[in-house]
């Protein structure tokens, strides 16, 4: 069964004409429903993460500010939404969601979170929309806790993942790959393991080519036994703040690419939806829809680990 975390503290209430597409986050699992793609069993509610598992990624002095709101008016701009304490509950709740995710994945292969790819988030700050690092709180979490030992982070959202890739700079169990925009946000790029910066305009098939090529060379390299996938709908060529030229079905072929090369490998993978911000609300949500349809074909790592025991069996 596909899993999937959703909570309808998720959907944040901004003031009117801000960019952020709030509402897309209501909007793809009733899309989800009405076409049948989920059904109300597929959606589970996360809880929010206690203090304990914030600190495995995030600063106490960063902390403290987020649970009493003393961000300074500076720190709030940098994240860009206005500060209040039912900001930093749906920050927990879709941090826990991805961790949830992660551990859904190793049981049936795959598991979504309809938020998360909180990717500017540092240890010690906030930026771009983002306040926790969800990608970064549930792979700590997943080392701590053994649920993994070895973890790709496969960040195909338009801008850098550049929080990932400082939490992780020092961490040798997590590879950090990020594909993005060289020319676009953040101005100044951290480090991750791999960097892959695109030309503006880049199109489907020179993007498509090298996902194809570096995804199994990461897997070869890293030996993952769980990958975080962002998969932002940002690089269409629709975005307002994209700057690439990718179409609808180039977008929905990248989600296949990354999905069908961890099946193939047998790497669960927990996915997380990232950034869109097309003029068209509905081509947002049909962008991201189109990653949960491709998802539906691939709940894979119990029945292929059955397939493995059993031909073992008969080697013997």
């Amino acid at each position: 069964m596909l899993k999937i975390a959703y909570s309808p503290i998720y959907k944040y209430e901004l003031p009117p004409g801000h960019r952020f597409p709030m509402a897309k986050y209501e909007l793809i699992p009733e899309q989800l429903l009405y076409e049948g793609t989920a059904v109300e069993e597929n959606f589970f509610h996360p809880e929010p993460i206690d203090e304990a598992t914030i600190l495995l990624t995030h600063e106490p002095a960063y902390w403290e500010k987020l649970k009493h709101l003393t961000l300074t008016p500076k720190e709030v701009r940098a994240i860009g939404f206005p500060m209040s304490e039912i900001l930093v509950q749906r920050g927990r709740h879709i941090a826990n969601g991805t961790i949830q995710c992660a551990q859904f994945a190793k049981q049936y292969g795959i598991a979504m979170n309809i938020a998360g790819g909180t990717h500017h988030a540092f240890t010690y700050k906030g930026e771009g929309f983002c306040l926790f690092n969800d990608i970064g709180i549930a792979a700590n979490y997943c080392l701590k806790y053994s649920i993994a030992s070895r973890i790709l982070v496969v960040d195909l959202d338009v801008h850098q993942g550049n929080g990932t890739a400082q939490i992780f700079q020092k961490e040798p169990r997590v590879f950090t790959f990020s594909m993005h925009g060289e020319k676009n946000y953040p101005t100044r790029k951290e480090q991750s393991d791999l960097d892959i910066g695109l030309p503006d305009g880049i199109t489907d098939e020179p993007y498509l080519k090298i996902v194809r090529e570096k995804l199994p060379q990461l897997i070869d390299l890293h030996q993952p036994d769980l990958i975080f996938y962002l998969s932002g709908v940002d690089v269409l060529a629709t975005d307002k703040l994209g700057r690439l030229n990718l179409s609808m079905n180039g977008c929905k072929e990248r989600d296949k690419i990354v999905l069908e090369t961890c099946k193939k490998n047998a790497i669960p993978v927990a996915v997380s939806m990232g950034g869109g911000y097309s003029h068209s609300l509905s081509y947002i949500v049909e962008a991201h829809a189109n990653t949960f349809r491709v998802a539906q074909h691939f709940i894979f790592l119990r029945v292929y680990q059955k397939v493995v025991v059993f031909k073992a069996r008969l080697r013997t």
